[in-house]
């Protein structure tokens, strides 16, 4: 059995939005801080969630390790790490289910495997975006040590928002295949008219319909005699009798015998 089109694609969105949430978490810009008092105007300030670095726009360098005490002391960064890195263990917790449940190899897919899975997954969308949501409401009021004029949302915070809408979605699709509904149609499976045709099917016998007989059957007197048919009310005038006709033609078929 091939498999089914929900698992394929929530095991190429679960692992796509792990990458994107661990870019996210690593890399230190989830805001950069422009217009740095005592600093070179190509000089910009990157604040991640783990690292806060100086980068030099004309010549591309970066020197990271930058104390801002300020900045790290905050509560939505210590909330963010730990809602980060949560989300990436169980992304990985939900995709080691999901590898035996697909069971590519196998003819049937371990359903209740795969359901297990696409929640666990769909809660590691939900951790990825709750700290990223949050974050991008409040990145202009986040205290620092730094004097800047300018701030401006980081590309992690867009690589997080894509990675947990993967994860959401990926976990959404596959969780479809806990119950069969469309006749089994959600888990890929097709009613076997589809696969083999009408040719398939059972011939049916044509009814039969017993029509009653019209034709009336003839007594045993009249085929005793023969030629009774050809005996007419004339030939009976001729021989003189007054009985009945029939019995008027067997005295004289008697009599000449």
């Amino acid at each position: 059995m091939r498999t089914p089109g929900i698992l394929i694609f929530g095991m190429v969105m679960a692992p796509c939005g792990w990458i994107l949430s661990l870019v996210t978490t690593v890399a230190p810009n989830w805001r950069t801080l422009h217009g740095i008092t005592g600093v070179p105007a190509d000089r910009v300030y990157e604040e991640g969630i783990f690292d806060v670095c100086i980068a030099a726009t004309s010549t591309e360098r970066q020197n990271c390790a930058v104390t801002d005490t300020a900045y790290t002391s905050n509560n939505i960064i210590e909330i963010s790490q730990g809602l980060m890195l949560a989300s990436l263990i169980v992304n990985l917790v939900g995709i080691a289910f999901a590898i035996p449940g697909v069971r590519c190899w196998k003819d049937q897919p371990r359903w209740a495997l795969c359901t297990v899975a696409g929640i666990l997954i769909f809660c590691a969308g939900v951790l990825t975006l709750i700290p990223v949501s949050w974050y991008t409401h409040i990145f202009k009021d986040i205290s620092t040590d730094i004097a800047r004029t300018d701030t401006r949302v980081g590309y992690c915070l867009v690589l997080g928002f894509i990675g947990g809408i993967f994860e959401v979605l990926g976990g959404i699709v596959m969780t479809l295949g806990c119950c069969r509904c469309c006749g089994g149609r959600n888990r890929g499976e097709r009613p076997i008219e589809d696969v083999l045709g009408p040719r398939s099917q059972p011939k049916r016998e044509p009814r039969r319909v017993d029509v009653p007989s019209l034709s009336r059957p003839r007594s045993s007197a009249a085929s005793e005699v023969p030629g009774e048919s050809f005996v007419t009310q004339r030939s009976c005038r001729k021989l003189q009798c007054s009985s009945p006709c029939r019995t008027c033609y067997l005295r004289h078929s008697l009599s000449q015998a």
